[in-house]
């Protein structure tokens, strides 16, 4: 997406129609020493889906979204991004494709925010870096943002340290989402919040997710999460997917013993 006209307000565009997938993963791994990360991860994710990875810490899902976003170096595998090697990309194309059709959602909104500058500039920020330059224009689409995530557009001149945990983690998504990105790679984005803000930021998410047409691959230990924001699950456990399918089908009726007892165990609680 790029805005041609400087006083013109960014706004996102409906999903283009792509018969293939929009992301293939072909027998991904790295390894720390001898200790396996991940290993022989393979799955295709499709335009507007939402894929879930489960499993219990250790499991190898965070190192798998870090080969993923590009945090982490693969030792082995293949990542195609709508038909390009991800792999074979050099650095500047990588931090192009980071600032422009991708976005990361940390766990921890610290992370993923600049919280030396004021909320407005950490959603202006992300449209400078595409091309808006207008500052009226970015400064109006802040604001439109701000209220979209529930915080009070009022506060534009606030900085993050200001707000409380669940007011930085809306502000997250904000920065990310404010350019319309095409992929967003989420690492437990409700972790740490109190029950009713996470209740609150998953039906945000949610209502984003399909209003924007976004396709997602989360990462959460928590399984109501998965459940409610999920097309697809991948369980993993000891750096490997040992279950995959249907988001439903996966939760009420596992294959794989390590998933029946993960649902069992939540269900026990």
């Amino acid at each position: 997406m790029r805005n041609g006209a400087q006083g013109r307000i960014w706004t996102k565009k409906k999903p283009e129609a792509e018969a293939g997938p929009l992301l293939q993963v072909e027998g991904l791994g790295k390894h720390w020493g001898a200790r396996i990360g991940c290993a022989e991860v393979d799955f295709d994710l499709y335009p507007g889906e939402v894929l879930g990875i489960v499993g219990e810490s250790g499991s190898g899902k965070s190192t798998l979204l870090g080969c993923l976003a590009g945090h982490l170096s693969a030792d082995a595998g293949r990542i195609h991004y709508r038909g390009h090697d991800l792999r074979a990309m050099g650095e500047p194309e990588r931090r192009h494709l980071a600032r422009t059709e991708w976005a990361f959602v940390h766990q921890n909104p610290r992370d993923g925010l600049r919280m030396g500058v004021t909320a407005g500039a950490n959603v202006g920020e992300r449209l400078m870096a595409v091309g808006a330059r207008h500052y009226g224009a970015i400064r109006a689409q802040a604001r439109d943002w701000l209220g979209r995530v529930e915080i009070d557009p009022g506060r534009i001149d606030d900085r993050p340290r200001a707000f409380s945990g669940g007011m930085q983690q809306r502000l997250q998504i904000a920065r990310n989402l404010v350019t319309g990105p095409r992929l967003v790679l989420m690492d437990e984005p409700t972790g740490g919040l109190d029950v009713s803000v996470q209740a609150r930021l998953l039906d945000l998410l949610r209502e984003l997710v399909r209003e924007m047409g976004l396709s997602v691959i989360i990462v959460t230990h928590d399984l109501a999460v998965a459940r409610l924001l999920a097309d697809r699950l991948m369980v993993m456990k000891d750096g490997r997917v040992i279950e995959a399918g249907l988001t439903d089908q996966v939760l009420d009726d596992p294959q794989a013993a390590y998933t029946q007892l993960l649902v069992s165990s939540v269900l026990q609680v």
